[in-house]
């Protein structure tokens, strides 16, 4: 019965990384990133490694998609000040 759960999310895993290859959107691909953290959590347990399981929760499940919507979110503010701005370019200084 363990086996073709391990099947199963191996399958699933392989799913979910071509999802986030697949997804263009930034936003959406936040979200199917954190999705495949979830699964491999759900893999690593299955493996019988609950240390790395909940590492795996931790930061591919929470702290990479926050980053990426983080950045999202200074990416688009930037983008509306410099249009507010007159579309100045910036200078490095």
């Amino acid at each position: 019965m363990i086996d073709l759960l391990r099947a199963a999310a191996l399958r699933l895993a392989a799913a979910a990384g071509a999802g986030v290859v697949a997804t263009r959107d930034p936003l959406a691909q936040a979200m199917v990133v954190s999705f495949l953290g979830i699964v491999l959590a759900l893999l690593f347990l299955l493996y019988q490694a609950p240390d790395v399981a909940l590492s795996q929760v931790v930061v591919g499940a929470v702290a990479l998609p926050l980053m990426i919507l983080l950045t999202l979110a200074k990416v688009r503010r930037d983008a509306e000040e410099q249009r507010r701005a007159g579309a100045r370019p910036r200078t490095g200084t």
